[in-house]
């Protein structure tokens, strides 16, 4: 399975995100909640829950716009 946490995902970011996630709450709120949907989309690939094809699809698509969303405050502030 690919790694999809955010030190991953932006490694040329990991600093910004490291001081991100102490001194934004909104960046901070939105951080966790990616990683919480990463989370069950790995138990659900792994096999250790069986779900819809549409409902991984959804989990799918909200963890990228969030990772959109972390990207973009990550870039412009």
């Amino acid at each position: 399975m690919e790694k999809h946490d955010l030190h991953h995902e932006f490694p040329q970011l990991t600093d910004r995100i490291t001081d991100f996630k102490t001194s934004n709450h909104h960046f901070k709120k939105l951080f966790d909640e990616y990683h919480a949907v990463n989370k069950e989309i790995h138990h659900i690939e792994s096999g250790a829950e069986v779900t819809a094809d549409n409902a991984l699809t959804e989990l799918r698509k909200r963890r990228l716009h969030l990772k959109d969303e972390l990207y973009t405050i990550l870039v412009t502030k």
